[in-house]
């Protein structure tokens, strides 16, 4: 039974990675094999001195987080508001799901459209309210927050679909018991249903985490990484040598799963208890959702002070 199963992780996942750093270590030539020329870590070396791979990190990171933070919240509020089994919610939450069977590449080509900055929808509502219009993908001060857009839309309703069939799962006795002690509807929320929907939201949180630092179809769509390489990711970045060097473009390829694997981690032990992130081997899977964790947090100092100032940095980042 788990032979099988070892033997395709070992085909799909571990033999590519093993490829992709040893041609990691060549000035790799694409036509003749032959004639690549082993360097040893000098890619890495280069790529580590080249201020344009830390622009690109920085875009990767303020995208994933953008794009993993609203899409949650917001598939969260979609989702309290779907939770009901009604033929009106069911026609609607077929609609929010639309966008997830449609092609990137029509949802980006749409969007483009609708961003246009003089003929497009959105800078003629604006301007219909009197409201300032944006250069949208022109501008490198708010051509990230258009793709953040972009990609938040598109992912809404497969998450707020997740959501719903999970809180539709949780028993109606709970609620029940609830009510009858008088529980307010935050205690009810805090207490029953995000404990209860807690392994949905630990599976959304880390595959689009995974997802988001692997984003290249809308950012090579719509922006091509510009302007001013305001929105060049790690992964258009890795393309964009796809036929110079190969040798560079995978030895990005595995400082992206360095960086990856480290966010995994934190998310996973920022739910597992003080005994489980000691346990050798470590777990990757907590055995149980911690969301005491999460709340120890926000009790044990000025938490809103915090996220204020980061909230501030990150725009201050995005417009610069």
């Amino acid at each position: 039974m788990i032979a099988p199963a070892m033997i395709g992780i070992g085909l799909f996942v571990f033999y590519p990675l093993v490829y992709l750093f040893y041609i990691s270590l060549f000035d790799f030539n694409l036509m003749n094999r032959l004639k690549s020329e082993f360097i040893g870590f000098q890619n890495y070396a280069e790529i580590l001195a080249r201020e344009d791979f830390y622009d690109v990190l920085k875009n990767t990171l303020i995208y994933t987080i953008g794009v993993v933070s609203f899409t949650i919240i917001i598939s969260l509020f979609v989702a309290f508001w779907l939770k009901k089994q009604s033929k009106l919610n069911f026609i609607v939450q077929a609609g929010i799901f639309t966008p997830h069977v449609i092609s990137i590449v029509s949802i980006s080509l749409v969007w483009m459209w609708l961003m246009e900055p003089n003929h497009g929808l959105l800078n003629f509502v604006l301007n219909s309210l009197n409201l300032p219009t944006s250069q949208w993908l022109q501008s490198s001060g708010s051509s990230m927050l258009s793709i953040i857009i972009v990609s938040v839309w598109g992912n809404i309703g497969y998450y707020a679909l997740i959501i719903v069939a999970a809180i539709q799962g949780i028993p109606g006795s709970l609620y029940e018991a609830a009510h009858l002690d008088n529980a307010s509807r935050w205690s009810i929320l805090r207490r029953i249903t995000v404990p209860m929907i807690s392994p949905q939201l630990f599976f959304i949180l880390v595959t689009m985490t995974i997802g988001s630092f692997k984003v290249f179809d809308t950012v090579r769509i719509m922006t091509a990484g510009g302007p001013n390489n305001s929105t060049n990711t790690i992964v258009y970045y890795i393309y964009s040598f796809r036929t110079t060097n190969i040798g560079y473009a995978s030895a990005i390829g595995i400082l992206l799963v360095i960086i990856i694997v480290p966010f995994l981690w934190m998310i996973s032990t920022s739910f597992q208890t003080f005994e489980e992130t000691l346990k050798v081997p470590p777990t990757l899977i907590p055995e149980s959702l911690q969301w005491g964790n999460f709340l120890q947090a926000l009790s044990s100092g000025p938490f809103g002070t915090y996220f204020r100032n980061s909230v501030i940095v990150t725009f201050s980042i995005m417009l610069i």
